[in-house]
């Protein structure tokens, strides 16, 4: 055992010897001769048009939009709003851009629409159901076509708001 122990470390010992350098060096020296390379000319400048925005009469959309002071846009609380009290619904965890229809199924005269999610599961909607972070309830249940009326906040109170999912559009 100790014989094989002091061959490995006589064969560790003689790697650490000083090597011949000689080819590394004559590179190097080749490298050095050689005459600088040129820099090249720096490409030609291309003149872009320009363009002259006029607003009009519309505002400028590069200034921040800021009410006067003392004038506060009143939001009348028009009696709508979700359910809170009922069980929320799983597509109601994803926003409505993520979700996308894959196609309908009709049973027993009731039409259904198949929502596909980002990670690849199918789900079966019918009219009343939920989805999308907005309270879309769904309405209308088509073979290209689910439409939605969503309850987007305003202030303290909401307002409806249509919204569609088409076939094959959304995520993914």
């Amino acid at each position: 055992m100790r014989i094989v122990l002091l061959a490995c470390a006589a064969l560790a010992l003689a790697g650490c010897s000083k090597p011949d350098m000689s080819d590394l060096k004559a590179f190097v020296d080749e490298v050095k001769a050689r005459p600088p390379g040129g820099v090249s000319p720096a490409p030609e400048l291309v003149e872009v048009e320009t363009f002259l925005y006029v607003p009009g009469e519309r505002r400028d959309p590069f200034v921040p939009q800021v009410e006067a002071a003392g004038e506060s846009t009143a939001v009348v609380d028009s009696g709508i709003g979700p359910d809170l009290n009922r069980r929320q619904e799983e597509l109601e965890n994803h926003s409505l851009d993520s979700l996308r229809m894959v196609g309908t199924l009709e049973q027993e005269d009731q039409t259904w629409g198949l929502v596909k999610t980002n990670d690849g599961t199918i789900h079966r909607v019918s009219v009343g159901n939920y989805m999308g972070r907005n309270h879309g309830r769904i309405v209308e249940i088509g073979e290209d076509k689910i439409k939605l009326v969503e309850l987007i906040q305003i202030g303290s109170g909401y307002r409806e708001q249509e919204a569609a999912l088409g076939l094959g559009e959304g995520g993914q």
